[in-house]
């Protein structure tokens, strides 16, 4: 499913040109952003008391070194 998502500011012009526009295609859906603010405000902690951690996903490193490789082996 994709959304076309249209500012509430810009719905008036394009909500019915867009809607015609993707008419002919089921997996798009227009629809109107009303959200007036961000749900995640800064240093307000998370709803439901939960701790939230900022992590480094990245694996870590290999230690030590790769093993040369003759040219034109890879």
């Amino acid at each position: 499913m994709i959304y076309c998502v249209i500012p509430e500011a810009l719905a008036d012009e394009l909500f019915d040109k867009l809607t015609a526009y993707y008419a002919g295609d089921a997996n798009v859906t227009v629809i109107i952003e009303r959200r007036k603010r961000s749900r995640r405000e800064p240093g307000k902690p998370p709803a439901g008391g939960e701790v939230r951690f900022v992590r480094d996903r990245r694996r870590p490193r290999i230690v030590g070194e790769l093993p040369a490789t003759p040219p034109g082996e890879l």
